[in-house]
């Protein structure tokens, strides 16, 4: 891949990973003793524990959050693979065949390992 399309793949990742970055800041927050590095947050605890129904509401809250954060982290670090794939060398190259990654495929996901013909493999 030559230099240019490398320039014009990382700075498309960067700014997915920055935009991946904040998202995640709506759902949770960082905690460096995690695999990943973030935890769900509820969206507001303040709630009088006498209300059974107003407990429960936080706690599905915190489920849903759970369930989008799981859904960003493995993108993110979709991501970030694919910036090391860069820093490395083989970014653009399919994990499977090792042949080159369509130029399509990695425009429609930067940070596809695979090319077409392998994508579901």
């Amino acid at each position: 891949m030559i230099k240019k399309d490398l320039d014009y793949f990382k700075k498309k990742l960067q700014k997915e990973k920055t935009l991946l970055e904040e998202e995640l800041k709506t759902v949770g927050h960082k905690n460096p003793n995690i695999k990943g590095g973030w935890e769900a947050s509820p969206e507001n605890l303040d709630t009088d524990s006498a209300d059974e129904n107003e407990v429960a509401d936080k706690i599905e809250g915190l489920e849903e959050n759970s369930g989008i954060l799981e859904k960003l982290k493995k993108q993110l670090a979709e991501v970030v693979s694919a910036l090391d794939r860069i820093k490395n060398g083989n970014y653009g190259v399919c994990e499977i065949s090792g042949e080159p990654i369509e130029k399509e495929r990695l425009e429609a996901n930067p940070s596809a390992k695979t090319c077409i013909k392998h994508m579901r493999g």
